[in-house]
């Protein structure tokens, strides 16, 4: 099989080309011995076959990061009969650079000119015969959005493979890469896109400043925010039925089992883990598109850029800023997300504080205890503004915990003075909604939502062990919330509540349902019908709005849930760190609830 690889700059179009050209003939993986993903993918021409090896994308091979060393290292090492590097028609000039670095490593180089579609759509046109002819190489236009210039990139790369011997190269001054590409950039590109550019650069004087940038930042996510809350609940909804039908179905096929096991099985890990489908994977399913249309549409790296400032004097790298972003929908994608920073420092930071950003998993928790305690179950419009804000304003609160907690390590264990980083502001295009949707769900949401499956199962079977195996007519459930309590009184909890974040571990969408089912006695998850009686239920056992102060501080605060944990280990290979990533949000969330608590005493209003 020939094989091919894909190179170019980030935010070129070129996995949307590899998507196009190898459909649904791909997998993907890490590199040997580095945590850096790689797409391969196959397709047919001609009858015959190619392999395309999809390059991690970098904006130079000198070799600043685990990506830019593996895309030079696997150029150099010749396992590819040629490559494809995809550069950006509407910023052609900066885009060539790394083109003059791969001629500098082989011959057998096609360039391809992607985006040919937004270029004229700005104004812009490039003359490709006259590039071809400085740089030695062919080069193809295309538009990989509309699949536009397939046939013909295709047919090159079957030209380059073919051929013998790379193509001879013209003579090139010594070392003047980027006054080379400024010139042929000069020499083959016609713009008439002043207007256009004037638009964007408005566009983002207003999303950058420092006046307007933070307000609108805090404005989007809010509505994202909302957008993923309100829209969960009626497909939440709708599972949970689908799930109590489909376990009256198994409660009858089970019906001659003894009734231990019959309990065991259905309302223990059928219970759990159908709780923690029905909860995690709407607002994933809707929060995960969102994000990625933001990312898709070129919003996202002016976020990192506003932020930039806040993140350096945390002494840690701005594109921590992104992985933040990624944690809000779920902490383990947020860990994954860390390999964008290239400084293995400030990457183990990112990593550490990446579960104190509330995920989705927390939301339901976080809502509920808003709704009952602070809007007063109120409905309405009003009533639902004040509630985001309150949501927002804890996502703020979770913010200003990783930047303080980044410092820290910045200044104790893991010194070190921050890095720079070159961000680029792409042009702002139009988001490919159905291949962005596809995407986020296959990429993103089932793959954290099978993590949390594979650890609820066995978390619902020790659940349903612990509040139905007794000891002197007391389940141990309820033995050890009682042994919790002092403790968490300290704290302003209880016993359960902490308990209830003991066994939700696997999952944080299971914390409020283990609550009840503690404080009712019962021996498997309990559902509440409506908000108004689970505050009812909450103020019998003895809940204040301290108490819902403090519950909400330490789910926002608290160690990592399982899944999460397991990334962490993946990423860091170090049984360490992730004792760390443990024990820093948890000591933190201890911390302000003993704070909160001892001062609401001291203030009388406990």
């Amino acid at each position: 099989m020939n094989r091919v690889a894909l190179a170019g700059n980030p935010n070129v179009g070129k996995s949307t080309l590899f998507n196009a050209l190898t459909g649904l003939r791909q997998h993907t993986g890490n590199w040997a011995g580095k945590t850096v993903a790689t797409a391969r993918g196959e397709y047919s021409c001609g009858g015959r076959e190619y392999q395309l090896i999809d390059l991690p994308g970098t904006y130079s091979l000198a070799a600043h990061s685990q990506e830019e060393a593996v895309a030079r290292d696997y150029i150099e090492s010749g396992q590819a009969d040629g490559v494809v590097v995809v550069c950006d028609a509407t910023c052609l000039e900066r885009n060539l650079i790394l083109v003059l670095q791969v001629l500098e490593l082989t011959g057998k180089v096609l360039v391809c000119v992607n985006l040919m579609d937004e270029a004229k759509r700005l104004g812009i046109e490039v003359d490709l015969p006259a590039l071809s002819r400085r740089l030695g190489v062919p080069v193809v236009g295309t538009a990989g959005a509309r699949q536009d210039g397939l046939d013909d990139l295709k047919e090159a790369i079957a030209r380059l493979v073919g051929q013998d011997a790379p193509a001879a190269q013209p003579e090139r001054p010594p070392g003047e890469r980027v006054t080379l590409a400024e010139r042929y950039a000069a020499q083959v590109v016609r713009s008439q896109a002043a207007d256009r550019l004037r638009r964007q650069r408005r566009l983002d004087r207003l999303l950058t400043s420092k006046a307007t940038g933070i307000p609108l930042m805090l404005l989007l996510l809010g509505a994202v925010v909302w957008l993923t809350v309100a829209g969960a609940n009626l497909p939440s909804a709708l599972l949970t039925e689908l799930f109590a039908r489909l376990g009256a179905v198994l409660e009858g096929w089970l019906s001659a089992a003894p009734e231990w096991l019959r309990g065991l099985l259905l309302d223990g890990v059928y219970r759990v883990t159908a709780w923690v489908v029905a909860v995690m994977l709407p607002p994933m399913a809707i929060f995960f598109p969102l994000f990625t249309l933001l990312e898709d549409l070129g919003y996202l790296p002016r976020v990192a850029f506003v932020m930039d400032h806040a993140f350096q004097k945390a002494r840690t790298c701005g594109k921590q800023c992104l992985t933040m972003c990624m944690s809000l929908g779920c902490n383990a994608c947020g860990v994954t997300g860390c390999r964008i920073i290239d400084s293995p420092r400030e990457r183990l930071i990112a990593i550490l504080t990446a579960s104190l950003v509330p995920c989705n998993g927390k939301f339901p928790t976080l809502i509920a205890l808003i709704t009952i305690f602070f809007v007063g179950g109120r409905a309405g419009l009003l009533a639902s503004l004040e509630g985001a804000a309150l949501l927002l304003g804890t996502l703020a609160l979770g913010a200003a915990g990783t930047l303080a907690c980044s410092r820290l390590l910045s200044a104790t264990v893991l010194r070190g003075a921050p890095s720079s980083f070159a961000l680029e502001l792409p042009p702002f295009r139009k988001p490919r909604v159905g291949q962005v949707v596809v995407r986020s769900l296959l990429d993103r949401t089932l793959f954290v939502l099978g993590r949390a499956v594979s650890v609820a199962a066995p978390a619902g079977a020790l659940i349903w062990v612990m509040a139905n195996v007794t000891v002197g007519d007391v389940s141990l459930l309820a033995r050890c919330t009682g042994f919790l309590d002092p403790f968490a009184r300290l704290f302003g909890l209880d016993g359960v509540i902490l308990m209830a974040f003991l066994l939700g571990w696997p999952a944080n969408e299971i914390v409020l349902p283990v609550m009840l089912m503690a404080y009712l006695a019962e021996g498997s998850l309990v559902e509440f019908e409506d908000l108004a009686a689970l505050g009812a239920l909450l103020t019998q056992h003895g809940w204040t709005w301290v108490t819902a102060v403090c519950a909400m501080l330490f789910s926002l605060f608290h160690w990592p849930c399982s899944t999460t944990c397991l990334t962490i280990y993946k990423e860091t290979g170090s049984v360490k760190w992730t004792a760390a990533s443990v024990v820093i949000p948890t000591l933190l969330g201890l911390g302000l609830c003993f704070v909160t608590a001892a001062a609401a005493r001291l203030l009388g209003l406990a």
